[in-house]
């Protein structure tokens, strides 16, 4: 089977099985197989792929049309322009948070001390140490899994000089009770904010197979707003912010949860399909 063939019958495979993107996914996927970039298989459409490669190409559309997300069959993710290791341990990162990012870089000085809450895969807090200079981060998850996989990418980065002078520590923790008594220049997160009833809705890739935990915003998907709400003050220094990603239709609801816990300034951000995406607040 030659690259041409090969990705005319990836392509009919997932889009039998209702794949959106199809055509992109089985090319991303024979990229994954062959180590060839795009244009290579544009400009060499008659070469075969070996029987290995076959074999696993084809194992892997399966596992694609059952809605196995594609980043967990790759093992990676490209997220602010750099690839980070995922697993089914993280919550893929996904394009609009890099919304969250770029804002945050907005006022984020170089040489900062970040908090990361729910920091998963660590891509928040190490994209934007990557373009800042000399910050310090810490990012805390509950789960250890997690860590496991946000380590990795720190090592990575930093080996590349990608944390550009910074460096980054994780730690096992529940939000803010892992880092007692210290305080930061930003906080941010992309915390779980799915009701937990509308869960089970969700399309199969973030349904069955991002972490529960990465979701679960409990009854009203505000639980976890409330808590950084409550303590974020008491871990800002002065004239630090907080920003936070949200879903489309929470930011009236986050806006209130900072208002009532003392905050004042307050902005609410769009993301670029014009959904309320970032509240941002300052102390």
């Amino acid at each position: 089977m030659n690259y041409s063939v090969a990705h005319k019958n990836g392509t009919q495979i997932l889009s039998d099985a209702g794949i959106p993107e199809a055509a992109l996914d089985a090319r991303l996927l024979l990229e994954f197989i062959t180590g060839k970039e795009r244009d290579y298989l544009l400009v060499h459409p008659e070469e075969k792929l070996g029987t290995a490669e076959e074999k696993n190409y084809m194992r892997l559309l399966a596992k694609r049309a059952e809605h196995v997300p594609l980043a967990h069959l790759t093992g990676t993710c490209c997220f602010m322009g750099i690839d980070f290791r995922v697993s089914d341990k993280v919550l893929i990162p996904r394009q609009d948070s890099e919304c969250l990012v770029e804002e945050a870089m907005r006022y984020t000085d170089d040489g900062s001390e970040i908090l990361d809450l729910c920091t998963g895969s660590g891509c928040l807090l190490l994209s934007l140490m990557h373009y800042k200079n000399g910050c310090r981060g810490v990012g805390v998850d509950i789960s250890e899994d997690a860590l496991i996989i946000a380590r990795e990418n720190h090592s990575v980065l930093d080996a590349s000089g990608g944390l550009n002078g910074g460096s980054a520590e994780f730690i096992a923790g529940d939000m803010f009770s892992a880092v007692p008594g210290r305080k930061f220049d930003v906080i941010i997160s992309n915390p779980p904010y799915i009701r937990t009833d509308v869960i089970e809705t969700l399309m199969p890739e973030v349904r069955d197979h991002d972490p529960r935990i990465a979701l679960d915003g409990g009854a009203d998907g505000l639980a976890f707003y409330r808590r950084i709400a409550e303590s974020a003050r008491e871990h800002l220094n002065s004239g630090g912010f907080a920003a936070v990603e949200i879903g489309y239709d929470q930011a009236e609801d986050v806006a209130k949860i900072f208002e009532d816990a003392g905050f004042s300034r307050i902005e609410t951000v769009k993301d670029y399909g014009g959904n309320d995406r970032v509240i941002v607040v300052r102390i």
